[in-house]
């Protein structure tokens, strides 16, 4: 990590760099991770650098689905596993669901240090990708599935994910929460639940609202949920940001 001072103004924001400039150096994040982060840090400037009303609506309701999943899998890439391995383990724990790894960028040996580095943080185990099982509607790299994770799942949690996969895991009629700070994303698009909000902000309050679910409520609160009016809660925010309102 640099020697950012804590009094910084930009200091989350810095050390958040830093993590993902050190998940390029340990080799769990591609450099083009690098952009992919740069991109979203843009537009949390936009949405204030906090978790906004329609960030927590959407929290709410992937609880509500990932709780009420069959068999929910948790999706890591390069940039979450550098960002929030941790909480990603616990949302794994709450929800009873495996860590599977996918990728798109398959530096030699990458996926398996992504695996390594979950394991070192805690996690109890990891699914790697195989020849196996595939997804359709792909051609990447990231059509390689596990079987018994994401190839079985009906629920798909995919944070900081490519738009390509979202789509064809909804084509295969799966659900997908995803966490994408740009509203206007192939991915913020297709998902059926959006969390317009920073991943490292996201993954602590979903793993809250998880613990206090309520069964009785779930299924009324997907009902309500509309993510195509989310997402335009999110832009109308942006643009009002933008007008320095």
């Amino acid at each position: 990590m640099s020697d950012v001072p804590k009094t910084h103004p930009r200091y989350l924001s810095l050390t958040l760099r830093d993590k993902i400039v050190a998940g390029v150096e340990q080799g769990i994040t591609s450099i083009h991770g690098l952009m992919a982060h740069g991109r979203g840090e843009a537009f949390d400037y936009l949405i204030g650098e906090t978790t906004q009303p329609f960030a927590i609506e959407a929290i709410h309701a992937a609880a509500a689905m990932l709780c009420l999943a069959e068999h929910p899998v948790i999706s890591v890439n390069g940039n979450v596993a550098a960002l929030a391995p941790e909480a990603l383990i616990e949302l794994g724990q709450v929800l009873n669901a495996p860590l599977e790894v996918n990728i798109f960028h398959t530096e030699t040996g990458r996926e398996q240090k992504i695996r390594a580095y979950l394991l070192k943080h805690g996690a109890s185990d990891v699914l790697m990708p195989t020849t196996e099982a595939r997804l359709s509607f792909i051609d990447s790299n990231r059509k390689f599935v596990h079987p018994d994770g994401i190839f079985k799942a009906d629920v798909v949690f995919v944070p900081l994910e490519d738009g390509d996969r979202c789509e064809a895991l909804r084509k295969m009629g799966k659900a997908v929460v995803t966490v994408d700070l740009n509203p206007m994303s192939r991915t913020a698009k297709q998902a059926s639940i959006t969390i317009v909000d920073n991943v490292v902000r996201a993954l602590p309050l979903l793993c809250d609202e998880i613990r206090n679910f309520n069964d009785s409520t779930a299924q009324d609160t997907l009902k309500k949920y509309s993510n195509a009016a989310v997402l335009q809660k999110a832009l109308q925010h942006i643009s009002r940001s933008g007008n320095g309102n």
